[in-house]
């Protein structure tokens, strides 16, 4: 199984990344930092100056990916070697993404994993806080969801299956607000706003749901699949949708469960958002930090993984879905095994 190693994240935005020999350093001002490389499976960068191209051409050579970023958390752009994985296994790829037949049952797979992970983090949430929550509305958007996991195995189209998960999404993020215990002034969820976010819960989402991308297009292109040829989400210039495919089957168990508990715990306040002219909402520095910082944490805490019956940690689960992912294309396994959260 692969180590888990560090990810350098580079949250000053006018930070410059050079090469010096084996070593990234992180350039600001008249200040240099130095870090070994070989300790670092990932940089993310956050920073609008940007890298030198002899630390991108390094990091390529070493299959370290080097991630950029706004200083916000919009993804800009990744870069890695090209050399990674086989041409058979991408092409086998490509030909069951074009197939939309076998497309579909892939896809299924997906949709089922994240349907089910939303009903049991829903149910495990009622049982653990039934005094807190309306459980008369939490019983009946289980309902609701449990009955759209039923219907996943029996979409006749991509089309269809989408539809079927829109559904479970939106009665999930109707009882969302429900889920926050604590600061509930400050922290009212009144619905998902993407781009841009407009309230402190939507900042959050968001900047989790784009590291968690990250690390699925890494993970993704460790294994040698193209991220951005997905089974359920269409391509789309510039969009990595296979890793948002994948992705799924994590919104709620991983990212939307770790803002809960940054809620919750009352790790961040509302003084740590600002607002911008054009209504987004977005951390502040300082908070974007601390928002890092545990989600680096939060990716050290093992656990046991359903299908493989192995401890690993959360930080691995990407990689290990995606090397599923590539034994199934390569026809290694019979079928894909979504990742059920227990």
């Amino acid at each position: 199984m692969r180590k888990l190693l560090n990810t350098l994240y580079v949250t000053t935005e006018d930070a410059y990344l050079s090469l010096d020999g084996e070593n990234i350093v992180v350039n600001i001002d008249d200040n240099r930092r130095s870090f070994p490389l070989h300790m670092l499976e990932s940089i993310v960068c956050f920073s609008y100056k940007g890298a030198s191209p002899a630390l991108m051409g390094k990091c390529a050579s070493k299959e370290i990916q080097l991630s950029f970023f706004t200083p916000y958390g919009k993804y800009l752009a990744s870069s890695w070697s090209d050399t990674n994985g086989n041409v058979l296994l991408r092409r086998e790829q490509y030909r069951l993404a074009d197939q939309e037949k076998k497309a579909l049952a892939i896809a299924k797979a997906f949709i089922c994993g994240k349907i089910y992970n939303t009903k049991y983090f829903l149910k495990k949430f009622l049982r653990d806080y039934e005094s807190r929550i309306n459980v008369e509305r939490m019983d009946l958007a289980v309902e609701i969801i449990s009955k759209d996991l039923l219907q996943v195995s029996t979409a006749k189209s991509i089309a269809e299956l989408r539809g079927i998960e829109g559904d479970a999404a939106r009665e999930y993020f109707n009882v969302f607000n429900d889920l926050i215990l604590q600061n509930k002034r400050d922290f009212h969820f009144y619905g998902r706003s993407r781009r841009p976010p407009v309230d402190a819960v939507n900042a959050l989402l968001s900047f989790a749901y784009s590291l968690l991308a990250n690390d699925y297009t890494a993970a993704l292109h460790s294994v040698g699949l193209d991220p951005y040829v997905g089974f359920l989400h269409k391509d789309r210039a510039g969009r990595c949708s296979l890793a948002l495919d994948l992705m799924e089957e994590l919104r709620s168990v991983y990212a939307d469960r770790f803002v809960l508990t940054l809620i919750n715990n009352r790790i961040f306040h509302i003084n740590d958002f600002i607002e911008q002219e054009n209504g987004a909402v977005l951390l502040k520095d300082k908070a974007r930090k601390q928002f890092l910082s545990e989600w680096q944490n939060k990716k050290r805490v093992a656990i046991v993984h359903p299908f493989l019956e192995e401890k690993i940690t959360w930080g691995l689960v990407p990689y290990t879905q995606a090397l599923l992912l590539a034994r199934f294309v390569r026809g290694d396994i019979d079928n894909y095994p979504p990742f059920f959260w227990k």
